[in-house]
Parts: structure tokens; C-alpha cells; sequence
């Protein structure tokens, strides 16, 4: 095995088109999400898949135990890959992420998933705090568009702008082609 992990956050049905909560392009990010975790499992990466499920029954989404809730076929665990479940933006936040990537000596980590502003952010900006070498994969997120004080912002904008703070100081950003093909760095 590697020392590198391949973490794939948040593929779950409620994000897809016919889901509570969907998100732009969805369908396209988890096709391109499967092919990086494929890629990493030939490599002898660690993957390791998260979900969320919110505590509170009244969340508009995530239900704990509902179709929702679970990961999509797009992304889905195969064999004794590891879940993390998570009640938290941040995978790392009241999780053993951390632990299971110390425990299988993981230097370096692979972010693929959704939504770019929130669990994407989060889980990035946590792993290189942490000391992680980290790289997202750009295509293999998503988002939505977002509302702020009357304003609407494209999901295009909003993932490009969250990207392009995560390559200034966090992560290298890099799409799904190039990472297979080995031309970045983690």
C-alpha cells in the first residue's frame, strides 16, 4: 500500500438529480470521482469514503438510515473499504478520520467529492492543517448555486471561487485526467 489516501466525501444520493438537495453537474463529478477512486485502487491507495448524516431530524436532508443518506452506486465502497460517518461540514471533526489515516501511515491525501463550498472546503483546509500533503480533484466536485443578500452566484463561480482559494494556500487543484495520468505531484 501507498502512503497515499484517496477520501471521497459525500457522494450521496441526495445530491444526485432526483435527491432532496441536488447540486450542478452532480452526476458528472461522481463519474469522474469513481474513475480517480478506480485509478487509486489499482495504485494500492487507502480509500476511504464519507458520509453525512445530520443529528437533527429536521435537517432537510441526510436523514440517518434514509436512501438519501447513502452513497451513491456512482461512488460506492467496494469490498472492505472504509466509511466514516460524519455529523459535521469537516470529516475530520468528531471522526476517526484522522486516526485511520495515522494508522495506515497516510502522508498524502486525494479529496474527490461535494459541495465544494462547505464539505470539500473544510475537509481540505483540515487535512493540510493537519499536515497532510493534499491535493482536490477539481471535476470531481460539485456544488450549487448560492444566494446572498439577493444576490445569486453560479455554481460555476462558486466552485471556481473555492478551488482557487484552496490551490492559493491548502492544496494542489488538479483535474481528474491529470491526476491519473500522473502529472501532479500527490
Amino acid at each position: 500500500m501507498t502512503r497515499r489516501a484517496a477520501i471521497a466525501v459525500d457522494i450521496q444520493n441526495d445530491y444526485f438529480p432526483d435527491g432532496k438537495f441536488p447540486l450542478e453537474g452532480m452526476e458528472q463529478a461522481a463519474a469522474k470521482a469513481r474513475s480517480v477512486l478506480d485509478a487509486a485502487r489499482e495504485r494500492g491507495d487507502l480509500i476511504v469514503h464519507v458520509r453525512h448524516e445530520f443529528a437533527d431530524p429536521s435537517a432537510p436532508f441526510f436523514h440517518p438510515g434514509s436512501h438519501g443518506a447513502e452513497i451513491n452506486p456512482a461512488a460506492a465502497p467496494r469490498g472492505d473499504e472504509i466509511v466514516v460517518t460524519k455529523n459535521n461540514v469537516n470529516a475530520f471533526k468528531d471522526t476517526d478520520l484522522k486516526r485511520i489515516l495515522d494508522d495506515n501511515g497516510i502522508t498524502d491525501v486525494v479529496i474527490v467529492g461535494v459541495m465544494s463550498h462547505m464539505c470539500i472546503d473544510a475537509a481540505t483546509r483540515a487535512a493540510s492543517d493537519l499536515g497532510y500533503k493534499t491535493t482536490v480533484i477539481a471535476d470531481a466536485c460539485a456544488t450549487r448555486d448560492l444566494e446572498f443578500q439577493g444576490t445569486t452566484v453560479p455554481a460555476a463561480q462558486v466552485h471556481a471561487a473555492m478551488m482557487s482559494g484552496l490551490a492559493f494556500g491548502y492544496a494542489t487543484v488538479t483535474d481528474a485526467q491529470d491526476w491519473i495520468a500522473g502529472r501532479t505531484t500527490a
